[in-house]
């Protein structure tokens, strides 16, 4: 029920008042049996001369005893409203809020000794009868006090968690048992979430921890039992009945993810794991438990950024990302923001994923100043208005129509998009001040084979180009499929998987380059950082990966046995796809060079004739806008080494292609 604010300050007062209440009822109950205590010890020969002073004037009821009491207890009022008891929510409290409880009481004993003596040697307040009360009783009164006030504060947690344990217990055979890998602050964390029902965790419970630090082996968090090392998850999964595994480390290698994620999957268990601390910019939360993927079991080795480079040309600087609620575009964001940009502003004709990607941005960095612009890069026009609203400093253009298969059956739509919507960005760039220009590629512009590798390729002539005659840095980064994009091959065999298979691929042999959608934003990042006019950078994808490999893996990682109980069916090669994926020509490969980055070569400028090409990029996009059947024609003129099967495109089957970019 909403609270105003006049009605949530008078349940604070009311609140304080009776705290204040209760701790006066203490300290004179405190007093009261210290009084009684000292008393009765020296009536009756307890052996305690030395309590005698406590009590040398007279009994309980005597005036001057309650007097004192009353001033002492002022005194520890006093004291507690330093120490901010007053402040603290005592039903999520914990060890900050004990201390301070202490040391309220230890202050308080203190003033009432020192307020004790004062009244002993100043010969004006001897008269109010203090002399003669000793520093025995007030020590007991305190220890006593103490417990008072850890009974009244704490307490009503005990009660309220015996009663919520005895509740979780009748209800403990409705949740799911859940193994947490990680025995350390947030493998606690994780704990405390579930068994107090946040995050989202209220149907799950949980029995045990893992961890691999050895010398954790039977201890206890919270009562819960750390059952042994990550080579023990079988067989603890197997003994508990566990059905969720929640791996929360966020310190974990890629290595060390893949191999862990990769036991707890083949124990059919629900596993999830807490998002990477390097992917983030705070201390990690419920919210960033995610779903396990298939990248997570495909280790590549870390990216090794030069992060004060990246800086360099990203902080306090305005970024414009075209396709911005891509799959690549997203996260290329999502790093950008790490960066400290003075404005970011997601570009893309798609508006559900970029209010996604911008509430998730907002989310996480509050402090972040981003936009979303819904336009397309084949409107200049829509692009002259954000370039002269917003004046970006640096432009990331992801943007792109990537699907193979469907661009060999609409060729002009790929020219349009990808072409005439690079020569958009880059001339509207230009006129509006941009100090920088990197565009993806992919490595099917190399030698390529089908319609849109060949229009990425045409597209990179022009990035070279247009930065020989403009004082704007233009470059183009180039790299392989990525992992999880939209349009790639996992997520479409994790639904082929889905529907009960089989999971189709080409060829059993066919061969393509992967990474990672962070592993790729990140390297265009640095890519971006180098800043070489008119090179094109190409990212080391490491070993080129076999498709029926990465088949069997996804339908593993699913749970399945691949041709056991998921059949792979081979499709056969369509048109515009190729058995092996190549980074580089052979003229490239003659003039690449390496970078100050290990994982980014640089390949030189081509020589062409500048005429010559702008009038056959002229000819090209009037081919496009009258959705001719010249265009592949044209396209082959303009890319000389552009080997296109002319059969029937076809888009059924395993996709094995991929890009990095989407359509804005």
């Amino acid at each position: 029920m909403f609270m105003t604010g006049k009605q949530a300050n008078i349940e604070r007062i009311s609140r304080i008042v009776l705290l204040v209440l209760i701790d006066c009822l203490c300290c004179c109950a405190a007093f009261a049996f210290a009084t009684w205590f000292l008393h009765s010890a020296v009536e009756n020969g307890y052996g305690f001369p030395f309590m005698a002073s406590t009590i040398a004037n007279g009994p309980l009821k005597d005036y001057y005893t309650f007097t004192q009491i009353g001033v002492f207890t002022l005194l520890y009022i006093v004291s507690f409203m330093l120490f901010r008891l007053y402040s603290s929510i005592w039903s999520v409290s914990g060890l900050n809020e004990g201390i301070m409880a202490i040391a309220g009481v230890g202050v308080g004993a203190l003033l009432c000794i020192l307020v004790n003596y004062l009244f002993s040697k100043i010969p004006f307040l001897r008269s109010f009868g203090f002399l003669n009360r000793g520093r025995a009783g007030i020590c007991l009164a305190a220890m006593v006090l103490c417990a008072l006030v850890f009974i009244t504060r704490f307490g009503y947690r005990i009660i309220r968690r015996v009663i919520i344990d005895t509740e979780k217990g009748s209800r403990t055979l409705e949740k799911k048992p859940t193994l947490i890998v990680g025995a350390g602050y947030f493998g606690a964390y994780v704990h405390s979430q579930i068994m107090n029902g946040h995050g989202g965790e209220s149907d799950c419970v949980t029995v045990g921890f893992i961890d691999d630090n050895k010398a954790k082996k039977g201890m206890r968090i919270d009562g819960v039992k750390v059952y042994g090392t990550s080579e023990d998850i079988p067989a603890v999964v197997k003994k508990l009945g566990v059905q969720e595994i929640i791996i929360a480390i966020p310190s974990l290698t890629s290595k060390r993810r893949a191999e862990l994620v990769t036991i707890c999957r083949e124990t059919k268990c629900h596993v999830r794991l807490m998002t990477p601390l390097k992917d983030l910019n705070d201390t990690p939360t419920m919210r960033d438990i995610r779903e396990t993927n298939i990248s997570d079991v495909m280790f590549r080795p870390e990216v090794d950024l030069d992060v004060r480079a990246i800086e360099g040309y990203l902080e306090h600087k305005c970024v414009l990302v075209t396709g911005g609620g891509g799959s690549i575009g997203s996260e290329i964001c999502r790093q950008t923001a790490l960066f400290y940009p003075s404005k970011l502003i997601i570009f893309d004709i798609y508006e559900n994923n970029a209010y996604e990607l911008y509430c998730e941005l907002k989310q996480r960095h509050p402090w972040l100043d981003a936009v979303i612009r819904i336009g397309s890069v084949r409107d200049k026009a829509r692009l002259d208005i954000v370039m002269e609203e917003f004046h970006p400093d640096i432009v990331l253009h992801t943007a792109a129509h990537k699907h193979v298969p469907l661009m060999e059956e609409s060729p002009a739509e790929a020219v349009k998009n990808n072409v005439a919507g690079t020569i958009n960005v880059l001339r509207s760039a230009e006129e509006h001040g941009v100090k920088r220009f990197v565009q993806l590629s992919t490595d099917k512009a190399v030698n390529p084979s089908n319609v849109m590798g060949a229009t990425k390729r045409i597209t990179e002539l022009i990035v070279q180009q247009f930065a020989k005659n403009s004082i704007m840095r233009c470059m183009t980064v180039r790299f392989g499929n990525v992992l999880g994009s939209h349009g790639s091959v996992i997520p479409l065999f994790e639904r082929q998987i889905k529907s009960g298979g089989p999971v189709l691929v080409t060829d059993k042999n066919i061969t393509r380059y992967f990474m990672t959608i962070p592993e790729a934003a990140q390297l265009v990042l640095q890519a971006g950082a180098l800043g070489e006019t008119g090179a094109i950078y190409v990212l080391d994808m490491g070993e080129p990966v076999r498709i029926y490999e990465l088949a069997e893996k996804v339908i593993k990682f699913h749970g399945f046995e691949p041709n056991v109980d998921m059949p792979i069916e081979i499709t056969g090669l369509r048109p515009g796809e190729k058995m092996y994926e190549e980074l580089l020509t052979s003229e490239e490969q003659k003039k690449m060079e390496k970078t100050a980055h290990g994982r980014i070569m640089k390949a030189r400028p081509v020589e062409i004739d500048d005429d010559v090409f702008n009038e056959k990029i002229g000819e090209l996009l009037a081919l496009a806008d009258a959705n001719s059947a010249a265009v592949i024609d044209c396209i082959k003129e303009l890319v000389p080494n552009f080997k296109h099967d002319d059969s029937e495109p076809q888009c059924q089957g395993g996709n094995e292609d991929e890009e990095m970019a989407e359509e804005a």
